[in-house]
């Protein structure tokens, strides 16, 4: 893997991290889940936990990079989600 493959990879599995346990766009999920599966199981603690999730997200990330790691559907994707990222901590940074 590339060192700008890898650096996408990192970015992408930081922003999915994100996402699913801080987000509040995915409120609603992290709810469903603890309907689901109650507020103390391991699901629920899954999709909260930021160290928990991105061993999953970087595993998926580190698979599509490897598999599409010159292609547009691995680099377009990937820096959308690594510039998404970057600005959300640099507009926490500036604010």
């Amino acid at each position: 893997m590339s060192v700008t493959a890898f650096l996408l990879a990192l970015g992408t599995t930081c922003r999915i991290t994100r996402f699913i346990t801080k987000d509040t766009l995915a409120a609603g999920f992290r709810s469903w889940i603890a309907a689901r599966f109650g507020d103390d199981s391991r699901a629920a603690y899954l999709v909260s936990c930021g160290w928990c999730t991105s061993i999953w997200a970087a595993t998926a990330t580190a698979l599509y990079a490897t598999w599409l790691e010159g292609s547009p559907w691995f680099q377009v994707p990937t820096a959308a989600l690594t510039l998404s990222y970057l600005a959300g901590v640099a507009s926490r940074w500036l604010d």
